[in-house]
């Protein structure tokens, strides 16, 4: 276990996705000067359950996700701009005090080494991200708005676990379904949570083509 700081944010990091930052609150640039003092600046990204990013006070997940700092810009007035990676997940065992920002003591939490997805179901998952894109498109196209460019398969990870993670990242769906992903305790159970979550945006795709 380690005591690493801790960016509650409304949305879900998952493993593998770019995230950029505008770090302006007082709290947050302390956290990442004390980050980049390190050989690897890096903190935990964890969604809020409820209440608001800013002020504190928020009700936190306990599965998150730690981001890798890639590159940063002082951009004057103690602002920065910080470009990050998300990296391993993680498991939230205590959260301290929010002073001077949000800390907690974390474990990393790996898929379970034995699970995997077989190469017909990742065949099977892809037609459905298809499928879906083509309906966002057909909806983009009665709307007047410009259809999605088509997802992305080339360069996936082999190991079941991380494959799951980048293909998630190209749904675009809630974040609490979103949250589901990051938390399943392996690849079978992120499969289900993914094909769940892309049956939902289906649905909700065709009820406003009605």
């Amino acid at each position: 276990m380690a005591v690493i700081p801790m960016f509650p944010l409304g949305s879900v990091l998952l493993p593998g996705e770019p995230l950029p930052l505008h770090i302006f609150e007082p709290r947050y640039q302390e956290m990442l000067r004390d980050c980049l003092a390190t050989e690897d600046p890096s903190f935990g990204v964890v969604l809020i359950a409820r209440g608001h990013e800013a002020g504190g006070g928020d009700v936190r997940h306990d599965v998150a996700t730690r981001a890798h700092i890639v590159a940063h810009q002082d951009i004057g007035d103690g602002r920065f701009l910080v470009e990050c990676v998300g990296g391993e997940r993680i498991r939230v065992d205590a959260w301290l005090e929010d002073d001077p920002y949000p800390r907690a003591d974390v474990r990393p939490w790996p898929d379970h080494p034995e699970d995997s997805v077989a190469e017909s179901e990742f065949a099977e998952l892809q037609e459905q991200i298809r499928a879906l894109y083509r309906l966002i498109g057909t909806l983009a196209e009665a709307e007047g708005s410009t259809p999605p460019d088509d997802p992305e398969f080339s360069e996936l990870p082999a190991a079941s676990g991380e494959r799951l993670f980048r293909l998630a990242a190209q749904v675009p769906m809630g974040q609490s379904d979103r949250q589901d992903v990051l938390e399943a305790l392996g690849a079978s159970d992120r499969l289900q949570a993914l094909t769940d979550a892309i049956d939902n945006v289906s649905d909700i795709v065709r009820f406003r083509l009605q």
